[in-house]
């Protein structure tokens, strides 16, 4: 017989247990004034600010330079200058192991 106020302890535990998981999902919710995310998502931008520069830019001109920034085959616009410094890097950075002392 000393085996059931062990069960009925068990259970009160479980039970105490089950309450105090839905009492602390409850908590997990966001507030009630908060806008869902798939709400968010679905929203037109009408005012966005560029990635690059981070200046204000139109709904059309935001557009196009996310799809230029997503398409991989437009050309990259460097400055010529820049452009042979890379290329000088480049043939330097395949040099050095054949001829060790540059510097």
């Amino acid at each position: 017989m000393p085996r059931l106020p062990l069960l009925l302890i068990g259970s009160g535990l479980v039970g105490s247990g089950l309450i105090a998981a839905l009492n602390s999902s409850a908590l997990a919710l966001p507030p009630p004034d908060e806008i869902p995310e798939e709400v968010l998502r679905t929203e037109v931008i009408t005012e966005a600010r560029s990635p690059i520069d981070g200046k204000p830019i139109s709904a059309g001109d935001y557009a196009a330079l996310q799809a230029r920034l997503r398409d991989p085959n437009t050309d990259v616009i460097v400055d010529p200058d820049i452009a042979s410094l890379i290329q000088l890097l480049q043939f330097r950075r395949v040099l050095r192991p054949i001829l060790p002392f540059l510097p």
